[in-house]
């Protein structure tokens, strides 16, 4: 009652700081979370009546959905475009490469929205509801006729066209902010249930993946079988039950507040910092500018500590003279919290680490040449020819194998040997997975060895024809690649969400994913450059290591080459996490 009453009496912003310590006053009693997280009206979240896996089970079953809905879109694509869309080899392919790098690239917007205004929650409803508009789009160009008039742009290509442009800015609101979303369900402050959120993160790979399994087997047999009315309505219709069922559990949910604008805390540290550009930061850092008291200046975000290094950054929260004069301490353009000051020095020590997951996610984009590979090889199974893209069920077997197990089984074993509760740290499961990366690389190259070995033992590398050698020999390059994704996928999640600021935890997440796009960009590149350098070489003839007949290249030579800068990329990982400095949160 007195708090009621109290709140009643105060304005919005003291009523959030009379939350927290309501929250601090009832801590002891467990009732409340005391991570900042409020109900849906703004009050301390229950410890009882919200959150954790009853309100995650919500939140993995809308992510599987999407996930369903958006491999059901992407994964065959390319032959909606060629057989319904009538658009060239080059054209569609292009297209489809250009939609799947935007959809990588807009979550950097969708994440600045989450963080700075609308919040995870919001995000993702206004965000999936575009998304499931830009599905019902690309529904109803499969059903409206074709038009031949080739001077006139057809309603079926402005569907099209629209639909995947909405799908893409849908998806920018959720692949960011639905990871973090989720683990906000668990009071960190809680050990039982910070443990069971480093759990949250495998299932979440999982539902993701289960999503991808169903959409590449199922969904696309229906859309080569049964058209494209009944393979895209589907998946449009799974992604309108995940909305419903996302919307139906908001009651028990935890929600984090916005902080405001990322970006202009970032250059008001930067202004601040350079204002100050000849004063010596004091070396006692409790001098440093800091709100009093337990709250931070920042909404929704807990204190920072502060940490040494970055000295620079450490004068925009140092006072002066004429800071104490002209009460400058309100201006934050001029004198920021230490807060403010690590949540840069903070995106500045991740950079590195995310960066090192360029080179890493080439592993993936390889997956093509995988496929290009298989085709000239036998792909005969008693009988039945097995299409070499099926093998990428591999990658995709691996992954919903080993996210459950690695709870179940290999982390309880390897906290015996590493004595942490999880098994392994979020920076070692990035290392294995980086390993297993090199290793995808080195069985690939391994493979085609062989492959090139029989081609000249039988006379045929002026012909572009398969080989006697089983395409089963491609399982461990594509198992390995699901392995290094189950480890290094999952700590990065884990790695963006705890170590980033409690304010940024979804641009965090945006940045892991953009590092996706950039893979796919270097290999695009490497392979332009790299076939056009050997060509020139002695004994290349006019080709070099990739050309149109395989049998005649060196493809062998362009995986060693990938798995040493595979190797190269897992040193560079290693240095930048052994130096890394963890952020200190109060």
């Amino acid at each position: 009652t007195f708090y009621l009453t109290l709140t009643e009496l105060l304005t919005w912003n003291e009523r959030n700081n009379a939350n927290i310590l309501f929250c601090y006053c009832f801590q002891d009693q467990g009732q409340y979370t005391c991570n900042g997280s409020v109900d849906i009206n703004g009050n301390p979240a229950s410890k009882i009546d919200t959150g954790k896996w009853r309100a995650c089970s919500s939140i993995l079953g809308g992510e599987f959905c999407g996930a369903l809905a958006y491999y059901g879109v992407g994964t065959n694509l390319v032959s909606y475009l060629t057989k319904v869309q009538n658009q060239g080899n080059l054209t569609a392919a292009s297209n489809v490469a250009s939609w799947q790098g935007t959809c990588y690239l807009t979550p950097l917007l969708g994440s600045f929205f989450a963080d700075s205004y609308w919040g995870r929650h919001r995000t993702i409803v206004i965000s999936m509801t575009i998304y499931t508009v830009g599905m019902v789009l690309l529904t109803l160009s499969a059903v409206v006729p074709a038009n031949n008039n080739t001077l006139v742009v057809s309603p079926k290509d402005t569907l099209t066209s629209l639909g995947l442009f909405l799908t893409a800015l849908g998806l920018g609101g959720i692949w960011p902010c639905v990871p973090p979303f989720g683990a906000d369900q668990f009071d960190e402050t809680d050990g039982a249930e910070k443990t069971q959120k480093e759990l949250y993160y495998n299932w979440y790979y999982f539902a993701v993946n289960g999503g991808f399994f169903l959409a590449s087997t199922v969904l696309v047999w229906v859309q080569d079988n049964c058209g494209w009315k009944l393979g895209f309505g589907i998946p449009t219709l799974v992604s309108a039950i995940g909305v419903a069922g996302f919307l139906a559990t908001m009651k028990i949910y935890r929600y984090q507040r916005p902080g405001g604008s990322v970006l202009t805390r970032i250059f008001q540290v930067l202004v601040a910092a350079t204002r100050k550009i000849n004063v010596n930061a004091p070396i006692d850092s409790s001098l440093l500018y800091e709100m009093p008291g337990k709250d931070s200046a920042i909404v929704g975000s807990r204190k920072l500590m502060h940490t040494d290094g970055l000295n620079f950054f450490d004068r925009a929260a140092t006072f002066t003279g004429s800071d104490e004069i002209y009460h400058e301490t309100t201006n934050p353009w001029k004198l920021c919290t230490v807060t403010q000051v690590e949540e840069l020095k903070i995106l500045l020590r991740m950079f590195p680490i995310l960066l090192t997951g360029v080179i890493f996610n080439t592993a993936e984009a390889m997956l093509p040449l995988f496929i290009e590979q298989g085709e000239l090889m036998d792909n005969n199974m008693h009988g039945f020819s097995l299409p070499p893209a099926s093998l990428t069920t591999f990658n995709c077997l691996c992954i919903l194998v080993l996210a459950p197990t690695y709870n179940k089984v290999l982390m309880p074993m390897m906290s015996r040997f590493t004595g942490n509760k999880r098994g392994l740290s979020e920076f070692q499961r990035i290392g294995i997975g980086m390993v297993f990366a090199m290793l995808s690389m080195v069985s690939a190259a391994l493979v085609e060895m062989f492959r090139l070995h029989s081609v000249k033992n039988r006379v045929l590398d002026h012909e572009n024809t398969a080989v006697p050698m089983n395409i089963l020999w491609q399982a461990p390059q594509y198992s390995f690649v699901g392995i290094a994704k189950v480890f290094s996928v999952v700590g990065v999640i884990e790695f963006a969400y705890e170590q980033s600021p409690d304010a940024m935890r979804s641009l965090c997440q945006a940045c892991s994913l953009a590092m996706v796009t950039f893979g796919s960009y270097l290999v695009c590149i490497m392979l332009k450059f790299i076939n056009e350098v050997t060509a020139r070489l002695p004994g290349q003839g006019s080709h070099g290591w990739i050309p149109e007949d395989l049998n005649q290249g060196h493809l062998d030579k362009f995986f060693l080459f990938m798995a040493g800068l595979q190797l190269l990329n897992l040193l560079a990982f290693v240095y930048c996490a052994t130096r890394y400095k963890r952020k200190l949160a109060t």
